[in-house]
C-alpha cells in the first residue's frame, strides 16, 4: 500500500495503485478534487497550520496549497512561476540549499529549521519537510510548518 498526501488540503490516503485507474494519469485528491498527490514512503502527517508548495524540476511555485498565504501572506498569484526560495525568501542557513539537495539526489529532506521571510515581511521562523516527486517530471513538495515562537500577529 502507498501512502499520499493532497498538496492543496492535506488529506492523506493510501492506496494500492498510483496513478487513476488504468490510465498513467496522476491519482487525484479525493477529498477536494486537486488534480494530483504526492506520494510519501512512509506515512506522514503534517500539523494543521503546515503550508504546502508544490514545485517543478526547477525548484518553480506550481502551486500553492492551504496555510501558505497564513505564513506567507502570498497568494498563488504572486508565487506561480517563482524560484520558492526567493518568492518566500527561505533561508535555511549559510551555505545551506535543502531544497536544492532533494531535487539532485530525490531524497526526502525532513524537519530543517527554515526563516520564511515571504513579502519583506518580518521573519517568520518554520520547519520545513520537502519530498521529491517519484515520477518523470521530477519537482518536490514543500511542506512548511510555523514553529512555536511565531512572532504574534
Amino acid at each position: 500500500m502507498a501512502h499520499f498526501i493532497c498538496p492543496n488540503c492535506g488529506n492523506r490516503s493510501v492506496a494500492s495503485e498510483r496513478t487513476a485507474g488504468f490510465s498513467n494519469r496522476a491519482r487525484g485528491c479525493s477529498s477536494c478534487g486537486f488534480g494530483f498527490l504526492f506520494e510519501l514512503l512512509d506515512d506522514y502527517y503534517p500539523a494543521p497550520t503546515a503550508a504546502f508548495v508544490v514545485c517543478d524540476a526547477d525548484a518553480r511555485v506550481i502551486g500553492v496549497g492551504r496555510g501558505v498565504r497564513e505564513l506567507t501572506g502570498l497568494g498563488e498569484e504572486e508565487a506561480l512561476g517563482q524560484d520558492v526560495r526567493e518568492v518566500m525568501g527561505l533561508d535555511f542557513g549559510v551555505d545551506t540549499d535543502h531544497i536544492g539537495t532533494a531535487l539532485e539526489w530525490g531524497v526526502r529532506v525532513l524537519d530543517k529549521p527554515v526563516t520564511v521571510h515571504a513579502e519583506g515581511d518580518r521573519p517568520e521562523p518554520a520547519k520545513a519537510d520537502i519530498f521529491p516527486a517519484y515520477d518523470d517530471d521530477g519537482g518536490l513538495l514543500l511542506v512548511l510548518t510555523p514553529s512555536a515562537e511565531r512572532t504574534p500577529q
